[in-house]
C-alpha cells in the first residue's frame, strides 16, 4: 500500500508534468490536464496562504462595506430604486438578520450626515479612501495570484474603479427586476403543466447566474493581465456554485445562533458575519487560484527539470533558441514567438521563456509586436547575425551577473582565477569559428 501511495504521488508530482500531447490520447491528454489543474490549484493555494489574505481582505471588507454600501444607495436613490436594492442587499448577506438589519442602519444614519460640512470635508476623503482601499487590496491580492508585478496606473485605477462603483447598483436593480419579472410569469403560466416548473427552474437559477457572472467578472477584471473569458467563466460557476451552498449554509446557522443570544447579546451575529466574509474571500481567491491554474498549465509542463537544469542543457537551450531565431531573421520570415519556439522544440513554455528573457539581458535579443491588432510579442536578433557566433554567446551567457566580490583574484588566488580563463579560451577557440546561422 506505501508503494502504490508513493507511486501515485510520484506521477502527480513529476511524471504526469513530463507527458507531451504526442504521447497521449486526446481525451487522456485532456484528463491529465484536469488533474493537472486541480493539483496545481491546490498546492498554490496553499503556498501562497490565500487563508491569510482573505484574512487581510475580511478586514479590509469589514471597514468599507458601510461606505460601499452607502454610495450603492445613494446611487440608486437617485434612480428611486432604493427599496429594490435594500430586499437585494438582504438576501444578498443571507436574508433578514440581525446583521443585515445593523449593517442598514449604519447606512442609513452615514447617508443622514451627507447634509453635514463635516462629512463634505473629511468624511468623504474616509468614505473614498476606504472604498479605493478595499480594491486596491483586492487587486494587489488577484495579481499577486497572477504573478503579475506590475500594477494599474492611477489613472487606470480611478477610471477602473469608479466605473465598477457605478456598475455595482445598476446589476444588482437589474438582478431585482429580472427576479420580479420571472415571478411575475410565473404566476401566468403556473396553468401550463410544462412550463411551470421550468419557470420554477429559472427564477431558482438567477441568484446562481448572477454569482456566476460577479466571481467570473472578477477573474477577468480584477487582475492587471489578461485572463482569458473561458477558464475564467469555468472558475466563476464552481466558485459562485460553493459560494451559493455556503450561503445557505450560513442562513440555516442564524437559527441555532440566536440561542446564544443569552451570552453574547446584540454581539451574537458578529462571529458568523466575519466567518461568512472568510470563507467568502476564500471561496472567491480559490476560484482565481483556478483561473489561473487552467490558463497557465501549460508553463509548469517539465517544472521540476526545468528548475534543476543543468549549466550544460540551459546553454544548449540558448543556442538552440538564438540559431533558429538568426536563421530566420536571415530568411526575412516573420520573427519566432515563445510560443512557437516552445512548439517547434519541444522545450517546455516556462523553459522558453527564461531562456528568451536572459538572451534580451545580454543584449543578444529584443522583442518585437508581430501584429498590432493581436500584440503578439516575438524576438529578433539585436546585432548584425554575421558576428553573432557560439562563442560570443556563451561568453555573455558565462559573464552575465555580478562579479564585484571581495575575493583576492589578484593575488592570493590569481592562479585559480587564470585557470579559469585560460580554459574559457580554449573553449571558446574553436566556438568563435561557428556563426549561429550556419548551424
Amino acid at each position: 500500500m506505501n508503494k502504490r501511495i508513493a507511486a501515485l504521488w510520484k506521477f502527480l508530482t513529476y511524471d504526469i508534468w513530463r507527458i507531451t500531447e504526442d504521447e497521449v490520447t486526446r481525451t487522456t491528454f485532456s484528463v491529465y490536464n484536469i488533474i493537472k489543474t486541480i493539483y496545481l490549484c491546490i498546492n498554490r493555494f496553499t503556498k501562497d496562504r490565500i487563508v491569510n489574505k482573505a484574512s487581510a481582505l475580511t478586514y479590509s471588507t469589514l471597514l468599507a462595506i458601510v461606505p460601499i454600501l452607502a454610495i450603492v444607495f445613494a446611487i440608486a436613490r437617485g434612480f428611486g430604486f432604493d427599496n429594490l436594492m435594500e430586499n437585494q442587499i438582504i438576501s444578498g448577506f443571507g436574508g433578514p438578520t440581525e446583521t443585515t438589519t445593523v449593517i442598514l442602519q449604519f447606512v442609513n444614519s452615514y447617508l443622514s450626515q451627507t447634509k453635514s460640512g463635516i462629512f463634505i470635508g473629511v468624511g468623504l476623503v474616509m468614505l473614498l479612501w476606504s472604498v479605493l482601499n478595499l480594491i486596491n487590496n483586492m487587486e494587489i491580492t488577484f495579481n499577486r495570484i497572477w504573478q503579475v508585478k506590475k500594477a494599474r496606473s492611477m489613472y487606470r485605477k480611478i477610471t477602473d474603479y469608479f466605473s465598477m462603483l457605478l456598475l455595482i447598483p445598476i446589476l444588482l436593480v437589474l438582478s431585482g427586476g429580472i427576479s420580479i419579472f420571472m415571478s411575475t410569469m410565473l404566476k401566468n403560466v403556473e396553468d401550463f403543466t410544462l412550463l411551470a416548473p421550468i419557470g420554477k427552474f429559472l427564477v431558482r437559477l438567477i441568484p446562481f447566474a448572477l454569482t456566476w457572472f460577479m466571481f467570473t467578472g472578477l477573474y477577468v477584471f480584477m487582475p492587471n493581465t489578461k485572463v482569458k473569458l473561458k477558464h475564467a467563466l469555468i472558475s466563476g460557476i464552481l466558485a459562485g456554485t460553493a459560494h451559493q451552498a455556503f450561503q445557505f449554509l450560513y442562513i440555516s446557522s442564524q437559527l441555532w445562533v440566536s440561542r446564544y443570544n443569552a451570552i453574547y447579546g446584540s454581539f451574537a451575529a458578529l462571529p458568523m458575519f466575519l466567518l461568512w466574509l472568510q470563507i467568502s474571500w476564500t471561496i472567491c481567491l480559490f476560484g482565481a487560484e483556478l483561473t489561473y491554474a487552467g490558463q497557465n498549465i501549460r508553463n509548469f509542463s517539465f517544472d521540476k527539470d526545468t528548475r534543476n537544469i543543468s549549466r550544460r542543457y540551459r546553454d544548449f537551450i540558448s543556442i538552440l533558441i538564438m540559431s533558429l531565431i538568426a536563421k530566420r531573421f536571415e530568411k526575412n520570415d516573420s520573427p519566432y514567438t515563445a510560443e512557437e519556439i516552445s512548439e517547434e522544440c519541444q522545450i517546455p513554455i516556462r523553459l522558453t521563456q527564461k531562456a528568451l528573457y536572459e538572451l534580451q539581458e545580454i543584449n543578444l535579443l529584443h522583442e518585437v509586436v508581430t501584429d498590432e491588432k493581436s500584440e503578439d510579442i516575438a524576438y529578433q536578433p539585436s546585432m548584425d547575425i554575421n558576428k553573432l557566433n557560439v562563442a560570443l554567446l556563451l561568453d555573455r551567457l558565462d559573464t552575465h551577473g555580478s562579479e564585484d566580490f571581495k575575493i583576492d583574484k589578484d593575488n592570493e588566488f590569481s592562479a585559480q582565477w587564470k585557470a579559469l580563463l585560460q580554459a574559457r579560451e580554449e573553449y571558446y577557440e574553436n566556438a568563435s569559428k561557428v556563426l549561429l546561422k550556419d548551424l
